[in-house]
C-alpha cells in the first residue's frame, strides 16, 4: 500500500490552486494554476489512500478504476506503471481526470470520518505526466481481422468503442456530423475545463493505432442507416442524448432565449478559430441560466468570460445540503451543495425558483423572467407557490435543464430501430439492438448520464462487437447495458 500511516498523519484533502479569478476571466485556458509544488502536494495526498481490504472506489466508480493501486505507485514515484494501471480499465483519464463528479471519492471509505482521497486530482496528474514523459503511445494490433465496424458518434462513448475494436484488429470508421471530431467532449464543454488539445492528443495516438475518423458526415442524411449497415460488419450506435429538455411556459420563443447547448458550442468553435455567424453573445447582457447542473455551470463561466453585466442562475429545486444527509449513506453518491469554479468567477443563484413565464418587450425580445418560489406539495410534486410572483430582469436566458434523449427520427425511419418508453433506442443487456449487426452504447440507449458510464458502456460494447465478429473475445466489459432516470 501507499504510506501505511497517510491518512493519520494528513486528515485534510488538498487541492491544486485555482488561477486568479480576474486573470483566469480575461482567457479560456483551463483554470487550475499548475504550480511546481503541485507534485509533492499530489504524493501526499496519494499516500492518505489506506489501500482498504474492500476499496468502496471500486464500486463508485463504473469502470472499476484500480484506484488503491495507482495511488501507491503515484506515492512510490512508479509513474509508468501507474498510467498501465489507469489505462487498464480507463481509456481516458485525461477526459474523466477533469469533467467527471468523481463518485468514486464519495464511495471512498476515508470519507466516513475523513475527507476523502484526491481520486481525481491524481488521475489527471497520472495521464498528464504519462503524456509528458512519452509514456502514451500508439497499440497497434499484431494483426486484422478483416472485419469492418462503424461507429456512429464520436463522444466519448464512440471513441472508446472504437480504440476497443481497433486495438483488436479491426478496421472503425468514426463518423462524426461536426466538422472536427470529439462530440460533446469538443463542442459542449469549454476549454476552461477541457482544453481541446487533450482531445487532439489522444486522436493522434488512435489514427496512429488504425482508427480512421469521417467528421461532416450526418449519417441518416450524407449517408443512411442502411447503406451505412451494407458496408459495414457491424455498426455502433453512440450519437448521444443531444434532446433538451424543453420549458413549456408562455414566452419560451422570445428572441433571446436559448438552449444551452446552442450558446456553449458556438463559444467553443469561436475560441477554436472558427467562424460563426449571429453568434449567441453575453456581452453587456443580464443573462439567466434556468438548471444548476454541470451544463448551467458552463454557462456561467462562458457568460463571464464574454463580459455578461451579470449572471443569475436559477434552480427549481432546495438549496442541497452541505454534508451528507442521512437519507444518502456513506457509499452512495449524495446530492451535495458544490461550488464549481465558474460558480465562483462570479454570479448569484437563486433556489426555490420556478419559472412561470417568460416576459418580451413589442420587438419579440425577452426583457425578463416572471418566476415564483417553489411549493412542494405532499404527493412530491413542485409547484409555483401563488402569490409570490416576482420579474427577474433578462437580456439572454439560457435553459440549461439536460436532455430528454437522442435524436432519433432517421434510425427509426430508415431501420425501423425499435425505441424504449423514453425514447431511448432499445437494447439488450449486452447492447446489441433488435436490428442485426447494430449495437447501442453509451447515453443513445442510456439516457443523459456521466461521462464515466459512456466510457464504461463503450468498452463493454466493443466486448459484445468483438464477440459477434469473431465468435469469442478478450476485451474487458466493465458493464452491461442499464436504462437509467435522472435524479432530479
Amino acid at each position: 500500500m501507499a504510506d501505511p500511516r497517510g491518512f493519520l498523519k494528513v486528515r485534510e484533502r488538498e487541492l491544486p490552486a485555482y488561477r486568479p479569478v480576474p486573470v483566469r476571466l480575461m482567457d479560456w485556458r483551463e483554470v487550475h494554476e499548475h504550480r511546481a509544488e503541485d507534485s509533492a502536494i499530489l504524493k501526499v495526498q496519494a499516500g492518505r489512500c489506506m489501500d482498504c481490504g474492500i476499496p468502496f472506489c471500486h464500486q463508485g466508480c463504473p469502470l472499476g478504476n484500480l484506484i488503491p493501486d495507482w495511488n501507491d505507485l503515484v506515492w512510490r514515484d512508479q509513474w509508468e506503471d501507474a498510467i498501465d494501471r489507469l489505462h487498464a480499465t480507463n481509456n481516458f483519464p485525461e477526459f474523466t481526470g477533469r469533467v467527471c463528479p468523481a463518485p468514486c471519492e464519495s464511495s471512498c471509505v476515508l470519507g466516513i470520518n475523513q475527507p476523502a482521497v484526491t481520486i481525481k486530482n491524481v488521475e489527471v496528474s497520472i495521464i498528464d505526466e504519462a503524456f509528458a514523459r512519452g509514456y502514451v503511445v500508439p497499440q497497434i494490433p499484431q494483426r486484422l481481422t478483416g472485419k469492418t465496424v462503424a461507429v456512429v458518434g464520436s463522444g466519448p462513448a464512440g471513441l472508446a468503442a472504437a480504440q476497443q475494436l481497433t486495438r483488436a484488429g479491426h478496421t472503425v470508421a468514426v463518423y462524426e456530423r461536426d466538422a472536427t471530431i470529439g462530440g460533446l467532449l469538443r463542442y459542449g464543454i469549454p476549454d476552461f475545463k477541457l482544453e481541446k488539445s487533450h482531445i487532439d492528443r489522444r486522436l493522434a495516438q488512435m489514427e496512429a493505432e488504425g482508427t480512421r475518423f469521417r467528421p461532416g458526415v450526418e449519417i441518416g442524411v450524407d449517408v443512411t442507416w442502411d447503406e451505412l449497415r451494407s458496408r459495414f460488419d457491424a455498426v455502433v450506435v453512440a450519437t448521444g442524448a443531444t434532446v433538451p429538455r424543453e420549458l413549456p411556459i408562455p414566452g419560451n420563443d422570445l428572441d433571446g432565449v436559448h438552449f444551452a447547448m446552442e450558446f456553449l458550442p458556438q463559444a467553443n468553435a469561436v475560441v477554436a478559430g472558427e467562424t460563426v455567424e449571429d453568434q449567441i453573445l453575453a456581452t453587456g447582457k443580464h443573462v439567466v441560466v434556468i438548471g444548476g447542473g454541470d451544463t448551467g455551470s458552463d454557462c456561467i463561466g462562458t457568460s463571464l468570460r464574454q463580459g455578461a453585466a451579470s449572471v443569475t442562475t436559477l434552480a427549481i429545486g432546495k438549496k442541497p445540503p452541505t454534508s451528507r444527509p442521512e437519507n444518502q449513506p456513506w457509499p452512495t453518491d449524495p446530492l451535495l451543495f458544490e461550488v464549481s469554479s465558474s460558480h465562483a468567477e462570479g454570479g448569484e443563484r437563486d433556489y426555490l425558483a420556478s419559472t412561470v413565464a417568460l416576459v418580451g418587450d413589442d420587438q419579440g425580445r425577452v426583457t425578463g423572467l416572471k418566476v415564483a418560489t417553489t411549493e412542494y406539495l405532499p404527493d412530491g410534486r413542485r409547484v409555483p407557490k401563488a402569490g409570490t410572483e416576482r420579474v427577474i430582469p433578462a437580456d439572454l436566458v439560457l435553459i440549461a435543464m439536460g436532455f430528454t434523449g437522442p435524436e432519433t427520427e432517421h434510425l427509426v425511419e430508415q431501420t425501423g430501430a425499435a425505441l424504449t418508453p423514453r425514447g431511448l433506442v432499445a437494447r439488450a443487456d449486452d447492447f446489441s439492438s433488435a436490428l442485426p449487426g447494430v449495437f447501442v452504447t453509451g447515453d443513445a440507449g442510456r439516457g443523459q448520464s456521466l461521462i464515466v458510464w459512456a466510457i464504461a458502456e463503450g468498452r463493454a460494447t466493443a466486448a459484445t462487437v468483438d464477440a459477434y465478429l469473431q465468435g469469442t473475445t478478450e476485451l474487458p466489459a466493465p458493464v452491461r447495458a442499464t436504462t437509467v432516470a435522472l435524479r432530479p
